[in-house]
């Protein structure tokens, strides 16, 4: 009895170890982003140096897909973790209880520059939409602003222009027809719209960063409306491509954990190690997507600066992205009604 007794409490002994085995094996992250440089960035930046630290696993998935989340969380099988979103879209699923509020006795909300932490998200990184250009396509006759776009004859070619319903595209539009800046809201959709019409069917459509990249590189596009990272690592990967940052549009990705994730309390971890002072400062240091951490400036490389929004604040135009999760869900409504005209 004694050794059948001693063999039960191995067995039992043994089966402990495994289960937490198997815990640790379990202990792991799903990150979703927009694929591309930005989330290889992101991988180096963040992802690498979190596991280092904290053992634990982050796996890659994407693209961001905001239907998908939706529907994650609304059926209760939440596949993701983190998610990178635009700021817009964090505000709106925020509305629409489809995000965890976030751990504030984790992730260090008073580093943060105030414009991009909510209850539900954290600042990612900002970024600018430029006007980019292939050298190539345009020769000597350097486009100067969002009006070039709309000059088929001065810059032939197609124009390469972010597909979603999302601040960008009507802005420039509108921007484009003399609309001031301090002017953009509420939006004339009529308005813009209708210069929209006047370029239609010279326009490809990108809806990740990758995408664009490869249309503006290849020559596909000659001009178009691009993040201003992927502009950065394509000239450093000497791809024949310009930039004017006249009139760019600044706009922030956030972070945040869908309603339900599996992992919630190690995605906690993760956001606070990405909007740390070192992880946003390597991120910026990797893509010329600016930090939304107040104490990473002291940390970015001095020959990086012509290449963030910061340094260009003069040419600024600030996207509402309140507005936009506010009234999106409407304005898509008749984007898509537009794009199948």
């Amino acid at each position: 009895m004694l050794q059948r007794n001693s063999v039960t409490a191995t067995l039992a002994a043994l089966a402990l170890v495994a289960s937490a085995g198997s815990a640790v094996a379990a202990e792991s992250l799903n990150f979703v982003s927009w694929g591309g440089t930005t989330q290889d960035a992101q991988k180096q930046a963040w992802a690498e140096p979190f596991t280092e630290s904290s053992g634990i696993r982050v796996v890659q998935d994407g693209p961001t897909d905001y239907g998908k989340l939706k529907a994650m969380v609304e059926s209760g099988n939440v596949q993701w973790d983190v998610v990178d979103v635009e700021a817009d879209f964090a505000l709106r699923a925020a509305s629409e209880g489809l995000l965890e509020p976030l751990d504030f006795g984790v992730i260090q909300r008073d580093q943060i520059d105030p414009r991009f932490v909510s209850d539900h998200g954290v600042g990612s990184f900002y970024f600018s939409f430029v006007l980019g250009y292939n050298q190539g396509k345009v020769g000597g006759n350097a486009p100067q602003d969002w009006t070039a776009l709309f000059d088929t004859a001065a810059y032939p070619g197609k124009r390469a222009l972010y597909k979603w319903a999302s601040p960008g595209v009507l802005e420039l539009a509108l921007l484009a027809d003399g609309v001031a800046a301090d002017q953009l809201y509420p939006l004339d959709l009529e308005r813009a719209f209708k210069k929209l019409d006047t370029i239609k069917q010279d326009i490809i459509w990108w809806g990740g960063g990758a995408q664009s990249q490869q249309m503006l590189a290849s020559g596909e596009a000659s001009l178009g409306q691009f993040w201003n990272g992927r502009i950065y690592a394509l000239q450093q990967d000497g791809a024949p491509v310009g930039v004017s940052w006249k009139q760019n549009l600044v706009m922030a990705d956030f972070l945040v954990i869908p309603k339900g994730a599996k992992n919630k309390e190690a995605a906690m971890k993760f956001l606070a190690n990405a909007s740390s002072a070192k992880g946003q400062a390597t991120f910026a240091n990797l893509t010329a997507y600016a930090p939304v951490n107040v104490n990473s400036v002291e940390q970015l490389n001095a020959d990086l600066a012509p290449n963030l929004p910061t340094a260009h604040v003069k040419d600024q135009v600030n996207l509402n992205y309140a507005y936009w999760a506010k009234h999106g869900e409407a304005i898509s409504a008749q984007w898509n009604e537009w794009l199948v005209k």
